[in-house]
């Protein structure tokens, strides 16, 4: 596969399951992914939201909410001990695979975040630059259901974008996808190739894939990830309990897909088996599509509607140094 013009881009969907709670593990297959990525000649790869180390599956299937109970803390320790430091250099094999490959990407983590205290966790989303460069750290705004008993609200530092080529891509954390505001900030920074990343699920990627294609006018991935029972390491705290409470296939079945700005599919949602799913994307109709509707251009109204977004990193405390 061939770039065929300076308008068009190779884009890859790294659908993959994590080797759950396992952070070393699960970056050696994203280091083995965009190595297989290169192969196909992709410019930008994605994969699920919480990959590394995985999405914290057993709050539900072990009833997360009971208070200051001992399976659930030994399980949140395990889970903040497998988690993203990216100050450590944690990430520092992925840069170094994008920088080898020439291949940029988003990547979903679990940060613990040295500059929260390092102990509490969020679901953040990771760009790394095809010279192997951490550009945006997204940290997602709010956890959904379960996801708030051990994940942090995030901040609007991460609501950015980087060129690539043509485009102008970003990206959101699942749920937060479905929030208007966030989106029409990505918009308003000339966002035309979206980026959705997800734990994994069609009843999550089918609808909204295409109506943000359509509302955006641009190409939206959405990227899932994988969960299979078989993909639960026998060492896991509380493996047996967890084991027990399964009784499906699939915890999340994928459904990774890509959606072009006119609203139509260019890679239908892909159930149920990893795998690098690939397109080529054409800037063309990007502009095509904006003629009749732009939501940040010709057709808005800025004198009558306005967003204002705070990209300031959150923190508790502020220190004073004398000098």
């Amino acid at each position: 596969m061939n770039v065929t013009s300076a308008d068009t881009l190779i884009v890859g969907l790294a659908q993959i399951a994590p080797v759950w709670l396992s952070k070393e593990a699960t970056l050696d297959k994203v280091v083995d992914m965009i190595f297989h990525a290169e192969s196909f000649n992709c410019q930008l790869i994605a994969f699920g939201e919480a990959l590394v180390p995985g999405y914290p599956f057993w709050l539900e299937l072990t009833h997360g909410a009971r208070f200051n109970a001992p399976d659930q803390k030994r399980l949140h320790a395990h889970y903040v001990n497998q988690a993203v430091n990216i100050e450590a250099g944690d990430l520092t094999p992925v840069c170094r695979a994008a920088a080898e490959t020439q291949i940029a990407l988003y990547l979903g983590v679990i940060e613990r975040a040295t500059d929260r205290g390092g102990h509490s966790l969020y679901c953040s989303m990771v760009y790394i630059n095809n010279k192997g460069e951490i550009k945006s750290v997204h940290r997602k705004l709010m956890p959904t259901y379960e996801e708030r008993l051990a994940w942090s609200p995030g901040d609007g530092h991460g609501l950015r974008v980087h060129k690539l080529g043509a485009f102008t891509v970003g990206g959101l954390n699942c749920w937060e996808n479905w929030m208007p505001l966030p989106r029409a900030a990505l918009y308003g920074l000339g966002e035309d190739l979206h980026v959705a990343i997800w734990p994994g699920g069609e009843h999550n990627t089918h609808d909204i894939t295409r109506f943000m294609a359509k509302e955006g006018r641009s190409y939206v991935m959405s990227v899932s990830g994988l969960m299979r029972p078989i993909d639960i390491p026998e060492h896991t705290p509380h493996v047996d309990d967890i084991m027990a409470a399964i009784n499906t296939d699939y915890l999340a079945n994928g459904a990774s897909c890509l959606a072009g700005p006119d609203g139509n599919w260019l890679i239908e949602p892909q159930i149920g088996k990893e795998g690098l799913y690939t397109a080529v994307i054409d800037h063309v109709k990007v502009r095509e599509e904006r003629q009749n509707f732009d939501p940040v251009g010709h057709y808005s109204r800025p004198d009558v509607t306005e967003l204002h977004v705070n990209r300031k990193r959150q923190s508790t405390v502020k220190f004073i140094e004398k000098t």
